[in-house]
């Protein structure tokens, strides 16, 4: 057989996107799933510090609390550890940071075919914030009768919304 150089294996096609149609918490995950990549698509980050912060915070209470309970010495002779311990606890929970970015929300209630979007500002107080914007829609516009998302629609429509929080900005 002859070959003309070209491959012959085709381009890897990635599968539809399914959800069950009767599950409503089946359809928000694939929704929200696919949020997250229009809005990477779209320029935007995903900021993992405040996550990481917190997860290091818990690591630090936890040993913390390891080490005033497996402390060498008994109560009576390690009474200012455990004070220095108690002390320690509240400012090794509290804090956390806001940064302005994007903070997406999206409800879908029990019941309800209706599917609504939120795009808001991290830091409602700062300059640079806008105005929310949100639309509702039924998630049957979004899906086939088999439950296949049709990903080009609901791109669209959130594209759409990140455009329209982001014309905000400049009509101040």
């Amino acid at each position: 057989m002859a070959s003309d150089g070209a491959s012959s294996t085709p381009a890897k096609v990635a599968p539809p996107k399914k959800a069950n149609l009767l599950d409503p918490h089946s359809i928000k995950h694939l929704l929200d799933e696919n949020i997250s990549d229009v809005v990477k698509s779209k320029g935007y980050t995903e900021d993992t510090r405040l996550g990481n912060l917190k997860l290091g915070i818990g690591a630090a209470v936890i040993a913390v609390a390891l080490l005033a309970q497996f402390y060498p010495k008994k109560f009576p002779q390690n009474r200012e550890f455990l004070l220095g311990c108690i002390a320690l606890y509240p400012f090794l929970r509290w804090g956390s940071f806001n940064s302005t970015g994007l903070i997406i929300s999206s409800k879908l209630p029990r019941f309800s075919d209706m599917y609504t979007l939120t795009i808001a500002s991290a830091d409602p107080q700062s300059i640079s914030a806008n105005k929310p914007v949100h639309f509702s829609k039924s998630v049957t516009k979004w899906f086939t009768k088999e439950g296949v998302l049709v990903e080009g629609l609901f791109w669209k429509d959130v594209e759409k919304l990140i455009d329209d929080y982001s014309s905000e900005r400049k009509s101040k």
